[in-house]
């Protein structure tokens, strides 16, 4: 899938897709220092795009800034609008966004501090993460090798561009392996999250999702809780094993690349009866539904353009 459009905002500016180009000593390219967001707008029933939780993921952008002692150049309300002026440049009702803050080139080393902050807002078509098959039937979980950083190591709570290599291993080493994803554990052998996802777990009607310790503090995640909580049931967040899988009923990950992308089986064994289950197709429909706008207790979530 092309990840191509016409413009790219670019410091402020509207930059022409094929000249937003950095320099090859740009500081971020070779040690990982930077902070990203990826986001999604849908169309709306008026036609306008609507982008989901846009307030939100500004505030983790800028929070994860925070962590690794990065300061935005620009204001949250800058961004805001170049996240919709993005959008309106390129034409698009749906699409996914990529703000990126990355250092340049000029100093070269760890203890570089004074290299300039840039600041991207891309936006492409991008469909089903996992694929269309992925969200009707479910995916097929490898237990990864590798472990998800720990939290002393790496800010586990940020965003932030370098941590993404322990992702990209153990998703290689997952496909690798015949698989569509792999289940990274923490350092004591708990569930910690996907390479790029948030997980639940379903059994007895008991829903269970790691607590945000060790992993991202996804921005679906907390749509899921809310979708869960205004449909009656209590959602359980706690350190539980891998065993939990094999064992359910339902599970299923969350992203906002993934959407709601349910889990057939966890290291070949099936998760239930290897199909969706009701409580995952539920809440896959009313997801759907809210970052279209037919949702009138989500509504306030979305940003039109």
């Amino acid at each position: 899938m092309s990840i191509a459009s016409d413009f790219i905002w670019f410091n402020g500016e509207m930059v022409p897709f094929d000249q937003a180009q950095v320099h090859v000593l740009s500081h971020t390219l070779h040690y990982g220092l930077g902070a990203f967001e990826g986001i999604r707008a849908y169309e709306q029933p008026d036609g306008r795009a609507g982008i989901w939780r846009l307030e939100e993921h500004l505030v983790r952008l800028l929070d994860s800034m925070r962590m690794i002692r990065m300061d935005l150049p620009v204001s949250k309300e800058e961004l805001r609008a170049a996240c919709q002026d993005t959008l309106r440049k390129n034409n698009f009702t749906e699409a996914y966004l990529r703000p990126l803050a990355f250092l340049g080139h000029g100093q070269m080393g760890l203890g570089a501090r004074n290299n300039p902050l840039n600041v991207i807002v891309a936006a492409w078509k991008w469909g089903a993460y996992m694929g269309d098959e992925g969200i009707v039937k479910g995916v097929r979980l490898k237990t990864s090798s590798f472990s998800r950083n720990h939290p002393t190591a790496a800010m586990s709570r940020a965003k932030v561009v370098g941590h993404y290599v322990n992702s990209i291993l153990a998703r290689y080493e997952a496909n690798d392996d015949g698989y569509d994803e792999a289940l990274m554990l923490d350092h004591h052998g708990f569930v910690a999250e996907g390479t790029g996802e948030n997980v639940f777990v379903i059994k007895n009607g008991v829903i269970k999702t790691p607590p945000v310790t060790n992993i991202l503090p996804g921005i679906t995640r907390r749509s899921v809780i809310e979708i869960l909580k205004h449909e009656g049931y209590e959602v359980e967040e706690h350190l539980f094993g891998r065993d939990a899988f094999y064992v359910a009923e339902e599970a299923f990950m969350c992203g906002t690349a993934a959407e709601i992308t349910p889990i057939a089986s966890v290291d070949r064994r099936p998760v239930g009866d290897g199909t969706p289950g009701p409580i995952t197709k539920r809440v896959q429909q009313i997801y759907m539904d809210a970052v279209k706008g037919k949702v009138d207790w989500l509504h306030h979530h979305i940003t039109l353009v």
